[in-house]
């Protein structure tokens, strides 16, 4: 069942970075809902709303990420639960793949928020207190022996390093971290945003990371925590979000906040829904939920969302250039359900950097084509990346002959 009102009119925005943080509230930013236009995927509405992947995905079970259909109602996420921690400087939460800025103090307190990717299971991000040591534009990547290797088996080989461009995974800032070999910067590879995707440095969207380098001076202090399960108030509500915990982590963190929810409703008259606590967090959909017994008015009034206008053009949403038959192609799949090839279409025109691919009907299959290459070292590149990331093995297209 989703908690999503339903609201007459269409609103043109809706906040997504920077909230005003109200005096004893822990609660900031507000639900929203968009109608899908055919052609959009989760992470083109991700990416324009300042989502990650993992939000919306979580917030909008069984919605297919890269087709959804068209006319379908998506929740936005856009309400958070800031993280147990001191508010200054830079808080990241690697539960929820989400980083949050404070500045000011408790009398005008203002948060930025950005949705982050962090380390994978076999090299994680690490947890604990550090500090903006120094920062870069246009960073060139030195390549870690360790990262070096990996590719090496996959038979993608690095060089030592990589300078600024569109092939360095740094994007075009970095702020290094106090910890040695750790980085919050930009990426070339957007959809990666929200997934557990790094070596463990932090990943934002380049229009995000452009904004937290210009307001973070060095030795800006930076915690690091995991916390999948968080309480806090909003206008004398208590809320919880709950999202699926890192690995390892889960009945750990669980512990600590049914004990830290015992310990409220000792000490306080308020009453506790264990039914709905135990709902929220069976459900892990994200999404800050109000946990009092209380009757139904004032539940579908803290559910209440702002239905809002699509966008004409979804900001960072990948552009497919103009078929030219002078151009090389790899044909990367031959398929006769068309659902199936859009999607592989989608899953490559989101590889970073971007490999355009389209989908042409012709008799009854679907033909998946990526291009257009200027030439034949540009069409094996891209083949090479298909069958080494996606496992597809593409076939060269030659130019049409003019002559």
């Amino acid at each position: 069942m989703r908690t999503v009102q339903e609201t007459s009119s269409l609103e043109k925005d809706i906040e997504r970075n920077k909230f005003p943080v109200a005096r004893g509230d822990d609660i900031i930013g507000r639900l929203g809902v968009i109608r899908l236009e055919k052609g959009d995927t989760l992470p083109d509405i991700a990416r324009h709303f300042g989502l990650g992947i993992n939000a919306i995905s979580a917030a909008n079970p069984g919605v297919d990420i890269w087709v959804p259909e068209a006319g379908e109602r998506v929740m936005l996420p856009l309400n958070f639960i800031l993280p147990d921690s001191p508010r200054k400087g830079i808080v990241v939460n690697l539960a929820t793949m989400r980083l949050f800025q404070f500045k000011g103090d408790s009398n005008s307190l203002v948060v930025s928020t950005y949705p982050v990717g962090v380390g994978t299971k076999e090299r994680p991000t690490p947890t604990g207190q550090m500090h903006v040591a120094r920062k870069a534009t246009r960073p060139t990547w030195y390549v870690p022996a360790s990262i070096a290797e990996d590719h090496r088996k996959k038979g993608d080989p690095l060089p030592a390093k990589v300078p600024p461009g569109p092939q360095n995974p740094l994007g075009e800032y970095a702020l290094y971290l106090s910890k040695a070999g750790y980085l919050v910067h930009g990426t070339n590879k957007p959809a990666s945003i929200g997934l557990n995707a790094t070596n463990g440095c932090l990943r934002l969207y380049p229009e995000n990371v452009k904004m937290l380098y210009d307001d973070t001076p060095v030795k800006t202090p930076v915690v690091i925590v995991n916390q999948p399960y968080l309480i806090g108030q909003r206008n004398g509500m208590l809320y919880m979000e709950a999202h699926t915990p890192l690995e390892g982590s889960g009945a750990v963190e669980l512990e600590k906040i049914y004990a830290k929810l015992r310990d409220i409703e000792k000490k306080s008259a308020l009453m506790l829904d264990w039914k709905k606590v135990e709902e929220v967090q069976a459900r892990s959909q994200g999404i800050p939920v109000p946990i009092l017994e209380m009757d139904q008015g004032s539940e579908e009034e803290a559910a209440r969302t702002i239905e809002v206008e699509h966008p004409d053009k979804l900001y960072g949403r990948p552009e497919i250039p103009e078929l030219k038959l002078e151009a090389w192609y790899v044909l990367a799949a031959d398929v006769r359900d068309e659902i199936e090839a859009l999607r592989i279409a989608a899953i490559i025109n989101h590889q970073g950097p971007q490999i355009p691919a389209r989908v042409i009907s012709k008799n009854d299959s679907y033909r998946v084509i990526a291009g257009p290459f200027n030439d034949v070292g540009e069409a094996k590149d891209a083949s090479k990346h298909l069958k080494i990331y996606l496992e597809i093995d593409g076939i060269l297209i030659e130019p049409v002959d003019k002559s």
